[in-house]
This record gives structure tokens, sequence and C-alpha cells, in this order.
């Protein structure tokens, strides 16, 4: 059975600030091309759900969290078994002090 991709809230507030920012400081477009660039990279994830790497900043949490990069985004997300997806939970601007992943609920 194909596991589907679902975005949490968080995550989709992310885009949401990812969005509003290269609006404001870059273009309409550029922030357009940026936000689609992310959400593209997690579409084949269903297929592949093993593909990102392991998150070591996360490993004391109980699920195993993986990611994909995106220009300077680490897309966060874990195989959610029990619910049959596979679930964004963050997406984290590298250029941000790595301790600040561990904030990722």
């Amino acid at each position: 059975m194909e596991l589907i991709v679902y975005w949490t809230q968080i995550a989709e507030d992310k885009l949401d600030d990812i969005f509003n920012y290269y609006k404001l400081k870059a273009s309409l477009n550029i922030a357009q091309n940026l936000v689609n660039g992310i959400v593209e990279m997690t579409i084949d994830l269903n297929k592949t759900p093993q593909i990102g790497q392991r998150e070591i900043l996360l490993e004391d949490r109980f699920q195993e969290f993986r990611y994909l990069i995106y220009k300077n985004y680490k897309i966060i997300y874990w195989i959610n078994e029990n619910k049959n997806r596979i679930e964004i939970i963050n997406v984290f601007d590298c250029r941000q002090n790595p301790d600040r992943l561990a904030d990722t609920e």
C-alpha cells in the first residue's frame, strides 16, 4: 500500500513564512518558485520514503526522522506507519543555528 505525503500545520506555516519573506525581500516569482521547489521535493516520497538521510540532531526522538535538502532548506519528515503516511514536520533553514532544529515538535 502506497503511503500518503502529509504536511503538518507547522510545516505548512513554515512554507507560508518562507513565501512571505521572499515575496517581500525578492519577488512574487522567486517566492513561488522556492516554495514550489520545496513541495516538489516531497512528491515522490510516497514511492521511496527511505530516500532521505537520517537526521542525527533528532536522534533522541522515538520517531526516525529523515530529511531532504532543497537549496538552503531541510525538509524534515518521518514515516508514520500507523497512519500509513509520511509526515512532513518541518522545513528548516540550514543557515540557522542547528540547535534550533531541536525545537521541532
